[in-house]
């Protein structure tokens, strides 16, 4: 994308913001009373209908379950702010759709649109309803696409409480539609600008004159890290990890080399052979990764390895299958049928600490998955679905402290103290990230109650966890299925819980390559004393203690890289950094010194690619 269209789709995201967040904000007051001050009555406007009753008793609770603290007016500011934000990225996600073939016209004339015009057909009665049913048209499809993307589509979620007004609606649909947009809505990166744009620069620098001791919780840390990777840069760190990882693996004879055009070789070099492995069992994990950025390039990479790895029918057995690539696929043909969705659900794996950004980066993972499709020419209702990502937010299990305590009391002995320690020992993940060792301490957790040490890095120690887990999600999924008062409440502890949990999952993965931009600077406040004990090595700097992190997630050989700033290969402070981590437990592969400009921020940057020496 150029300068022009960032900047106009910089303009329509903050004017989109605008517009929704003054629109739920008029609908809260004018007809929930639920006020921006933080003024809640007990008891809504006797002229509620008993729809709008049932609305407010659920964004209460709603409300309740906000993760920003006691103050009423911060979880209302919350709560509107990711009304509004979900909102948007809904109705991006048509506009990219339509712009990809994948969805009939539906948004891009409004009410005019073919796609509604079709949908009166089939339902005449629709005419008689005050807008005709274009948002229950709307709402059919977000229903259809939730089937695949829940994380944005899932009208249950409370992001979905409220719905703009008929001439909210209209000015949203005429920011979107503006022509200066036209071409944005056909490039990838279009979601991962309006997720950057959504915070403005004066909302970053409000927070850095206010919180001098660093951000004071995730979303402030979220915010101030916002800074989008450029194309040539994420592809420079993913051909030199993942790209010479299967070239190693290949001995060097792969297509993919003449593919990765920053793919460092020197000459004459021969590289070391590494054991070839099943593309389905290649894994990729950014642990801060924000749109998905190297996800995305990392899909395009894999879509070719597992081409050539069909091709050299040498690849060994599976563990995801038991079978080889051939085995399973007796054809080209049949494997390109289910590739794109092999990538999905079996190589790819991303945390963030902000919820959108796994909105965003799972929505940008499935359209391109959709775009293979549509490549290979498989029509729509043919295609394999996408069951899952692995994109999930790190946040604290829900403390709802009612709704908590009822489902530990729900739960028979020892899981119930299994769950009520293990949501305590998540208490930071929101504001430490993929810095939190679960893992470690579920270990410890574990141990106590099964009497026995446990490893889970370990088939016997995993085979402790998932049936702990499985006891866990299948008590959530039951206690949030129970109907009656605070129905809603329970419902969205019991999903809370669960991407907990995935959460605990991912981070007990051993990958094959790790990539990021992670966070740089101080921590938050809140995780500042546990980053310090846990990271004492790297607790100068945010960035250093992720690529230590992201190395002990490393199997044998696997490969690092990482954009951070530069000041880690000079400065004195970082000299543990250097001398224990990046030439004792790593060795460099490859390091480019890229100087200002490269992010959207006052910082000199180099990007560089690590393999773990173990």
């Amino acid at each position: 994308m150029n300068d022009a269209q960032r900047q106009a789709l910089s303009r329509a995201t903050q004017s989109a913001r605008d517009l929704l967040e003054r629109e739920f904000s008029e609908q809260l007051e004018g007809t929930f009373d639920i006020r921006s001050d933080g003024t809640i009555p007990a008891r809504g406007p006797a002229s509620l209908s008993p729809l709008d009753s049932h609305t407010r008793v659920e964004i209460l609770e709603a409300l309740e379950a906000e993760h920003e603290g006691p103050n009423p007016v911060a979880r209302v500011q919350a709560f509107v702010r990711e009304a509004a934000f979900t909102t948007l990225n809904r109705f991006v996600a048509l506009k990219l759709l339509e712009a990809r073939d994948l969805l009939q016209e539906c948004v891009s004339q409004g009410s005019q649109s073919k796609g509604f015009a079709e949908f009166g057909l089939l339902a005449p009665g629709l005419r008689d309803l005050p807008d005709q049913g274009y948002k229950l048209y709307l709402e059919s499809l977000f229903d259809e696409i939730s089937t695949e993307v829940g994380v944005l589509f899932d009208r249950l979620a409370p992001g979905s409480l409220i719905w703009p007004r008929r001439r909210a609606l209209q000015d949203l649909l005429e920011v979107l539609n503006a022509a200066d947009l036209a071409a944005s809505w056909r490039e990838d990166e279009s979601i991962g600008w309006v997720y950057q744009y959504f915070n403005s620069q004066d909302e970053r620098s409000v927070i850095r004159e206010t919180a001098t001791s660093g951000p004071r919780n995730s979303r402030e840390l979220a915010i101030l890290n916002q800074f989008f990777t450029p194309r040539y840069v994420v592809e420079f760190l993913v051909d030199n990890t993942l790209g010479r990882l299967w070239w190693e693996m290949c001995v060097g004879d792969t297509t993919l080399r003449d593919r990765c055009q920053y793919l460092m070789v020197r000459p004459g070099e021969r590289p070391v052979p590494l054991a070839l492995k099943d593309p389905r069992d290649l894994k990729v994990f950014d642990p801060a990764c924000g749109s998905g950025h190297f996800l995305l390039y990392s899909f395009d990479l894999l879509e070719l390895i597992y081409r050539e790895a069909w091709m050299r029918g040498d690849t060994p057995r599976s563990v995801a299958t038991g079978k080889s690539l051939r085995d399973d696929y007796s054809t080209l043909d049949a494997l390109l049928a289910d590739l794109p969705v092999l990538v999905l659900h079996n190589n790819l794996y991303g945390v963030d600490i902000d919820p959108r950004a796994t909105q965003i980066a799972s929505l940008a993972l499935w359209l391109r998955a959709q775009r293979t499709f549509k490549e290979l020419g498989i029509e729509r209702g043919k295609r394999v679905r996408v069951r899952r990502t692995h994109v999930v937010v790190a946040e604290p299990l829900p403390g709802e402290v009612a709704v908590a305590a009822a489902f530990f009391r729900s739960l028979p002995s020892p899981l119930d103290d299994v769950a009520r320690e293990l949501f305590e020992l998540m208490e930071l993940a929101g504001d430490a990230g993929t810095l939190l060792r679960i893992e470690r301490d579920l270990e410890t957790l574990l141990a106590e109650h099964l009497g026995r040490e446990v490893d889970l890095w370990d088939e016997e120690g995993a085979a402790g966890w998932a049936d702990a887990e499985a006891s866990l999600l299948d008590a959530l999924r039951r206690y949030g299925d129970v109907p009656g008062t605070e129905a809603y409440a329970r419902r969205l502890f019991s999903d809370d819980a669960a991407r907990g949990l995935a959460f605990i999952d991912l981070s007990r993965t051993k990958f094959d390559v790790v990539l990021m931009n992670p966070p740089f600077g101080a921590s938050s406040v809140n995780a500042k004393d546990y980053i310090s004990h846990t990271w004492p090595r790297t607790k100068n700097d945010l960035y250093a203690a992720f690529v230590e992190r992201g190395l002990s997630l490393l199997l044998p050989r696997g490969k690092l890289g990482a954009i951070t700033p530069r000041t880690g290969f000079f400065l004195t402070s970082f000299r543990n950094w250097r001398e224990e981590i990046l030439l004792q437990e790593a060795e460099p592969i490859v390091v480019l010194d890229l100087g200002y400009g490269v992010l959207d921020a006052m910082v000199e940057t180099a990007a560089y690619c690590l393999e773990v020496k173990r």
